[in-house]
């Protein structure tokens, strides 16, 4: 019963940070909530003009495949870069109050998931509403759920090994930085999947990005199941990153309030 009522103050606390941290993100600029929706959107416009209008990148849908692609990109990137310094930057939160430091990573998260929220809901209605060629509705677009749990997990265990590093290691932001760079670009964001699996064959099954993003498409676009080999593969690496992530903060966390 006790543990019952301190998991549920948890969840409360958890989601009340969430919400407080999503606010202060947008509602302090002029355009507020809008610039989540807007950011995206730019985003897709950049990338349309240089690679369908400009290289004449022949695939269907692209401004869709584009979109899909980039939200679960940007909210890897949110995730994962924007907690590098959480340790240092939140630490009035686990010196001066009773939260427990994964509550901390988990709140950001959840934070950065309201915003993926939006951006989803724009995409269902772009690709249902406005770009109207593809499967339409279906089914299988509920595996989209396991899909963001896994590009979750997958983001909550790259925020936690990072920023343990951080503790002894400040570089680490800046080659974070640069490794993201180059990820963003070998992952089947902007090309044909099948070309990107020619040049790069079984790279799916070494970065879990690109499965993820390549089954993301599969359940919402193509109407289809997901690949459960690439998808069982990729929970493989969310969990294996986790518990290493896990451990390294419960090994140098304690470390956090003494040396940043």
């Amino acid at each position: 019963m006790t543990k019952s009522i301190l998991k549920a103050r948890s969840m409360e606390r958890m989601w009340l940070l969430a919400k407080i941290e999503f606010k202060l993100r947008y509602y302090e600029n002029k355009l507020g909530l809008l610039w989540a929706l807007l950011k995206p959107v730019m985003d897709i416009c950049i990338y349309y003009v240089a690679f369908k209008v400009i290289l004449r990148q022949d695939i269907p849908n692209f401004a869709s495949y584009l979109f899909i692609g980039l939200i679960i990109w940007n909210f890897f990137l949110e995730s994962t870069t924007g907690t590098v310094q959480i340790l240092h930057n939140k630490k009035y939160l686990y010196e001066y109050s009773n939260m427990d430091k994964m509550e901390i990573y988990t709140s950001t998260l959840m934070s950065n998931a309201i915003g993926f929220f939006f951006n989803f809901l724009m995409f269902l209605l772009f690709f249902n509403l406005i770009q109207t060629h593809g499967a339409g509705l279906s089914w299988y677009n509920l595996w989209i759920i396991p899909i963001f749990i896994n590009v979750y997990f997958l983001s909550l265990a790259i925020s936690l090994i990072l920023s343990t590093i951080y503790i002894i290691a400040k570089d680490i932001h800046q080659i974070w930085q640069v490794f993201t760079a180059m990820l963003l670009f070998l992952s089947p964001i902007f090309y044909p999947q099948d070309k990107f699996e020619a040049r790069l064959p079984y790279f799916s099954y070494v970065n879990p990005l690109s499965g993820i993003i390549i089954n993301a498409r599969r359940v919402l676009m193509q109407g289809q199941a997901p690949d459960y080999r690439l998808m069982g593969a990729d929970f493989v690496y969310a969990l294996i990153l986790l518990i290493f992530g896990v451990t390294l903060l419960a090994r140098l966390g304690s470390q956090a309030a003494e040396k940043l």
